[in-house]
């Protein structure tokens, strides 16, 4: 079950960034910080495999949930609920710059998103990418910690 749970954990991220590669998705601020926690929970679960299984297990649900956690604020932000808390989900302005060469010259490397534009994978459900994460986070991190539960 640990080795399943790494799996799923790493696909996740893995997932997001085969849409962008593939998919010409432009994933934004947000969207990147939910990946982390899984790539955590993987580690994590990946050592349960060897190491005490209920501790690493309940390490590995908890930084699942969190990457639920940044999809909760991610959804909210989609919705205009709250505004975004990093200050690289907005939509580039010109700001102070005097000429286009200021502001290419503070155009960011990579192209981003703002974070309050939902993206849609799936055209016919109304569910975000955000919104299918946090439901997925929810699950598998419900999952890892049941099997700790269940192994204590």
């Amino acid at each position: 079950m640990p080795l399943l749970i790494a799996a799923l954990a790493a696909a996740a991220p893995l997932f997001a960034m085969a849409s962008e590669r593939w998919g010409g998705l432009n994933p934004c601020e947000l969207c990147l910080w939910q990946r982390w926690p899984y790539w955590i929970g993987a580690v994590l679960a990946l050592l349960a495999f060897w190491l005490p299984r209920r501790l690493l297990l309940t390490l590995a649900g908890l930084a699942i949930l969190g990457s639920g956690a940044f999809a909760v604020v991610h959804v909210g932000v989609e919705a205009h609920w709250w505004p975004s808390p990093f200050p690289g989900c907005t939509a580039p302005t010109a700001g102070s710059a005097r000429s286009v060469e200021d502001m290419l010259a503070g155009m960011a490397a990579a192209p981003s998103k703002p974070c309050d534009e939902p993206t849609y994978l799936i055209p016919a459900l109304p569910l975000s990418m955000a919104g299918m994460n946090l439901i997925y986070a929810l699950a598998l991190g419900g999952l890892a910690l049941r099997e700790a539960r269940r192994r204590g």
